[in-house]
């Protein structure tokens, strides 16, 4: 075995770059720490600016010849890369769960299962992308998509593979050339990603990855001017950073950042399912941008589905992730833990009442927060309009639908919300007039590639999945031709 490799979980894991095809080792490394038991797990290559640029005009040369290749050719392998995964599939779980603290059991039945399905829905699009010609005048008017270039694409640490791949999957179907950036704090599968995808026959160069800090790797990759796309999600104060590095040399960006969702529930829902919904929303241990954080409750419903609620939530199983049983994990890392906890102290000197957790769970140590239910906040509280990204939810009242909307909208994000309700008609006006990117109307997750994701205000900028990625990933181009002398 390679000194270079960590064994996580009994599974060999390179943790050098992967560059032009090739493992490529720093200088220096930093650790990766376990959520679970707070225990380092690797030591990985930490990249600067050097192996930035390495993998930048790896992916320049690269990009030529990726960008000929046919598009059959190139579902082709996508394809072959998603077959990968599949046979990987419980190990890419394993290495996760130990990564970054998510159960094992929504890995191997959802999250890996979908990283495949990332490859085939992008590969299986792009052999139906087109546009109808059309006529002005005589002249035929025919829409391409054109490859863009070198795309980086740096991603977050509470979903990483599956998100990593639901940028991937497109920008290299499309035709461009990839250097990845995963989240210092969850790197490992993408390490694995790479093997994976050089075993199905990705060309060198096509596919590079880099690791390290963000103030560091990050910094110099958006600043490069090769670079053509960045796409990134993440805290709006990164991506703040990321879009005045990008403005100077006006390369385009894809912002998939921060929200706090509204949850509303009214008078006329099934609040059996409003219940669930509302508890289904300290999954991965609150650590997910689209979830329904902020209760809004009508008042005449409010007592009974608070009571329901907090016996369904008194009835979690908090503990290690790799267990059957366990359905509240870890929070990602000692820093994230501490500040989830600041948010809730504050809401509390703020005279927010506790109705249920408020802390950390003392019981198991180490980074396992108690999943919270906060009531009482003052208007506009730090804690009503701030992302915790914890398992942290509040809880507020309503008299009227256009209250609820106001509230619902009372916040400078727009990702998501969530509406419970037993009227179409109602939930056709409150959907229409929620700021959101993605409303769920009696459910909650449920997610199609076809579908245009993204948030509105200050949750993001521009739209993944379907048509929506590839007018990302590409340079869209009209050919128009005058009509030919017989």
């Amino acid at each position: 075995m390679s000194e270079h490799a960590a064994v996580v979980a009994g599974i060999p894991v390179d943790t050098r770059h992967w560059i032009a095809g090739e493992r490529v080792a720093s200088t220096s490394t930093f650790p990766d720490v376990s959520p679970i038991d707070g225990q380092v797990i690797a030591e990985v290559a930490r990249g600067g600016a050097a192996e930035a640029a390495a993998a930048i005009e790896a992916a320049r040369v690269a990009f030529p010849g990726w960008a000929a290749t046919d598009r059959a050719e190139r579902a082709r392998i996508l394809h072959a890369i998603a077959d990968g995964v599949d046979k990987r599939l419980d190990e890419l779980a394993l290495v996760e769960t130990t990564d970054n603290g998510a159960l094992l059991r929504s890995h191997r039945n959802g999250v890996m299962p979908r990283v495949a399905h990332n490859f085939r829905f992008f590969a299986d699009w792009l052999l139906g992308l087109g546009h109808e010609d059309f006529e002005t005048r005589g002249h035929r008017n025919h829409v391409s998509w054109d490859p863009a270039g070198v795309c980086v694409l740096i991603t977050p640490w509470n979903a990483p593979l599956m998100l990593a791949t639901w940028k991937v999957a497109p920008a290299l179907a499309a035709g461009n050339t990839v250097v990845l950036k995963p989240a210092e704090w969850s790197p490992l599968t993408a390490s694995l990603l790479a093997d994976i995808a050089a075993e199905a026959g990705l060309p060198s160069g096509v596919l590079n990855v880099v690791q390290g800090y963000g103030a560091e790797a990050g910094a110099a990759l958006v600043a490069d001017p090769a670079v053509s796309r960045i796409s990134f999600t993440g805290s709006v104060p990164t991506a703040r950073r990321i879009a005045a590095a990008a403005a100077a040399n006006l390369t385009p960006l894809s912002l998939e950042l921060g929200g706090k969702s509204p949850l509303l529930v009214f008078e006329d829902a099934d609040l059996d399912l409003a219940v669930d919904l509302a508890v289904e929303q300290y999954d991965n241990a609150g650590q997910v941008c689209l979830a329904g954080t902020r209760l809004l409750v009508h008042d005449g419903v409010a007592a009974e589905f608070t009571e329901r609620f907090l016996a369904r939530a008194s009835g979690l199983v908090q503990g290690d992730p790799r267990a059957p049983g366990t359905d509240v994990g870890p929070n990602i890392h000692r820093d994230h833990l501490a500040r989830v906890d600041g948010f809730v102290r504050r809401a509390a000197d703020q005279g927010a009442a506790t109705l249920l957790g408020g802390g950390p769970n003392t019981d198991l140590g180490g980074l396992y927060y108690r999943p919270t239910l906060l009531t009482g906040m003052p208007p506009g509280s730090e804690i009503l309009t701030e992302e915790v990204f914890g398992p942290v939810l509040t809880l507020q009242t309503f008299g009227t639908e256009e209250e609820a909307v106001a509230l619902a909208n009372g916040t400078r994000y727009g990702l998501a919300a969530v509406v419970a309700t037993g009227s179409p008609e109602r939930a056709e006006r409150v959907s229409a007039a929620l700021v959101a990117g993605t409303v769920w109307v009696n459910c909650f997750f449920v997610r199609d590639l076809r579908a245009p994701f993204g948030g509105a205000r200050q949750s993001g900028v521009g739209r993944e999945g379907g048509d929506w990625s590839f007018d990302f990933y590409c340079d869209l181009k009209n050919t128009v031709t005058a009509p030919w002398e017989k």
